[in-house]
């Protein structure tokens, strides 16, 4: 018996050689993948909160807060643009008479003038609408004007047509009688017609003043 036998060891337990057997436990591997796992994440987890005090220092949260500031600006001058409807006195109407019946440009011409509408040329129709308009009128403007004087203008005659011409020079608006002009709106009626404008979201007032 081998002298590295341990006494009372013999047949299959028998040890030969001069070298005592390894008895370390196997490596656990699945312990070890999971620490090389965690410290990637722990190094992740720092990577990510030291960009996050670069920013800081760095300025980045105020970029994003200007970017923010810019973009709530341009809201706030679109809405102003929105709300930019004028206001009568600075609307200035030419009123022309289309019918044969005579005085009618002239007294609508006064009865404006008094709801506040700056007034123009008073006269009669040209060629193309003389004898030629069979409704109450034609509102007549520039393009710029479909959206603003306009509906502002519309509010004084009811049922009138609204018309653009790319012609139209200035920004003064005609109001062309028709024959089936009998009065202006009643002023009470104008007036809440105005106000109607403005719960719609185009209230006849000068525009938001925005510092940007």
């Amino acid at each position: 018996m081998s002298m590295l036998t341990p006494p009372g060891m013999g047949g299959q337990y028998r040890i030969t050689g001069d070298k005592y057997p390894r008895m370390r436990p196997p490596r656990r591997r699945g312990r070890l993948a999971f620490a090389v796992l965690a410290s990637v994440a722990a190094l992740g987890l720092i990577g990510w909160g030291t960009l996050q005090l670069i920013d800081v220092f760095t300025g980045g949260g105020e970029k994003d807060a200007a970017a923010g500031t810019k973009a709530d600006c341009r809201t706030r001058a679109q809405t102003a643009a929105v709300l930019a409807l004028p206001r009568p006195g600075d609307i200035t109407v030419n009123v022309y008479n289309a019918t044969p019946r005579g005085g009618l440009a002239k007294d609508t011409a006064a009865e404006l003038k008094k709801r506040g509408f700056r007034i123009g040329h008073v006269g009669n129709a040209t060629k193309e609408f003389d004898k030629k308009v069979k409704g109450t009128g034609v509102l007549l403007g520039p393009a710029s004007a479909l959206n603003s004087s306009l509906p502002v203008l519309a509010t004084q005659l009811a049922g009138a047509e609204r018309r653009t011409d790319a012609a139209h020079k200035g920004a003064d608006v005609d109001l062309v009688i028709g024959d089936g002009f009998k009065n202006l709106t009643a002023r009470t009626d104008a007036d809440r017609a105005l106000t109607t404008l403005a719960k719609a979201g185009q209230t006849p007032a000068a525009p938001e003043k925005t510092r940007c």
